[in-house]
Order: structure tokens, then sequence, then C-alpha cells
């Protein structure tokens, strides 16, 4: 495979993860809290990746562990609490097409730091896309009033993590391998989720049928949904530019509605015509950006 061809390959493999991620979260969320959710999904992960590819967070270079800590923190450890949270108290096929702003925020945060070059158009899909996005909310507070909308901002506080994400890999970390950065960041990343799972009793446990489901839930999303696609993710950076790699975005609502609609959630229409206002932004910012 080409590079053009490699790169669109790992959009369409993370799409499917992705996408199937909310629906694990859920699922997962049955007989676990958030806060363990997103633990356990950092234990299990770093565990997963050690396995593999421990020794190579010693080729890092010093001046390269800033960034790694960085991207640890943006890109993946406020990231898997706060999806936790928000897949927890709002619909999971709602929260996929929120996190399609990361396109968005992540031209936002390239021009405002990274000296991303920036025109009209992209600054208009900008607009559709977060007009798009406040009215899915409010729409979905409507149609939703036993679910908590003000739980949606946290999938828009993630989106711009892993805007920063994407844009400080591809400017500082693009010379390290992509799967020895997945590896350095949850080498810093263990220790924390190790001493917050501790705290929520969670070693204290009794077995029951839904914490034992919770559990295959958790380890499937951190193996595939964390470990190998933040690897995937990182190769898919260091081959095409942050706006094109965020893009993924684009797909994983189609996995993730397709999941909640199989799960009994419900879609109304004016929630659709606000998800496809989302994507024609982010269309409109790719297009522009080619």
């Amino acid at each position: 495979m080409n590079s053009k061809q490699l790169r669109w390959f790992y959009l369409i493999i993370l799409s499917i993860i992705w996408g199937s991620s909310f629906i694990l979260m859920k699922k997962a969320l049955n007989g676990l809290t958030p806060i363990q959710v997103g633990a356990l999904r950092i234990i299990i992960s770093a565990i997963a990746l050690f396995m593999v590819s421990f020794k190579s967070v010693f080729t890092i270079p010093k001046k390269d562990w800033f960034y790694i800590f960085l991207t640890a923190l943006l890109g993946t450890f406020f990231p898997v609490f706060l999806f936790a949270y928000a897949v927890k108290n709002i619909d999971s096929s709602i929260a996929s097409i929120l996190n399609s702003l990361t396109p968005l925020n992540t031209l936002i945060i390239g021009v405002m730091f990274f000296g991303t070059a920036f025109i009209r158009k992209q600054f208009i899909g900008i607009i559709i896309g977060l007009l798009g996005a406040i009215f899915l909310i409010i729409k979905g507070a409507q149609m939703n009033p036993d679910q908590d909308y003000f739980y949606a901002t946290f999938i828009i506080i993630a989106s711009i993590g892993y805007a920063y994400n994407v844009n400080v890999i591809k400017k500082h970390l693009d010379h390290l391998n992509a799967l020895t950065i997945t590896t350095g960041n949850f080498l810093i990343l263990i220790v924390p989720a190790l001493v917050i799972l501790w705290n929520t009793n969670f070693f204290k446990f009794q077995s029951t049928d839904d914490l034992s489901s919770s559990l295959v839930y958790i380890t499937i999303l951190a193996i595939f949904g964390t470990a190998l696609a933040k690897t995937l993710f990182n190769k898919l950076i260091k081959i095409s530019s942050p706006i094109f790699s965020s893009s993924v975005t684009y797909l994983i609502p189609i996995i993730a509605v397709f999941w909640g609609i199989f799960d009994g959630e419900k879609i109304h229409f004016s929630q659709f015509a606000a998800s496809i206002l989302i994507l024609f932004g982010v269309y409109l910012i790719n297009k522009a950006k080619n």
C-alpha cells in the first residue's frame, strides 16, 4: 500500500473501532462507575502495550518527554474520564456525533498556537459545525428531559484535548515511532490510574453478573479502542495532516449511531439534520485545506 492508500485504510479501521467504543463504554457503565471505567481503560491498555513495546520507551530522548506527558494528559487521560461521564448521562450516539467537532477544534487550535494556514472557507465551516453542535445539544435536551445534557460539554472539552494532542504530535513528536509514543503515554498514566482506581474501592467489590460483563466490555474497549486505536491514530498523524487525521470523526458517528439504534436509542430527524450540519462544516474545512 502506498502512503495515500494506507492513510485511508487507517481512517476506516479507526472509524470502526472508535465508532464501536461508545456502545462498549455504555455497556461497561452498567456495572462500573465512570471513574472506574476511565481508570480501568488506562490500566488495561497500559498492560497490553507494555507486553508488546515496553523497551521502546528507553529510546525516547529526554527532550521529548515533556511532549509525551502533554499528549498523555490531553489525548488520553482527561478524555477517557470525560467520555465515560458523558456516555453515562446522554445517549452514546449523540456523544459520538458531538465528537465530530474534533477536526474543527484541530483547525482552531492549529491556527491559534501552531501556525496552521487559515482561509475564509474554513472559518465558514467552523461556524456551521458549531451551530450544528449547539442545535444538537438544545434539541437533545428538549427530547430527553431525563438526560443531563450539561454532560454534552464534556465531549466538547475532550475534543479540544484531542485537537491539542494531534497538533503536538505532528509538530513535536513526528520523528518518533507511533507505538513508542503510545507506550510512553501509558507509562506516565498507569500510576495515576491505579491510584484513582484504588480510591474508588474497586478492589473491595463483590462479584455480580453486571460487574463481570462490564469487565469484559472494558477489556475489549481498552485493548482495541485505546491501545490499538491510539497506536494506529499516531501512525495516521505521521503520514497525513492533523486535519485529515482528526477527520476520522466523520465516520465514527455512522458506526456509533448504528450501535445506538440497535441498543434502543432514538434519533429524531432534527438531530439527524444537526449531525449533517456538523459534518458539512468539517467537510468544508477539509475541502478548503486540500
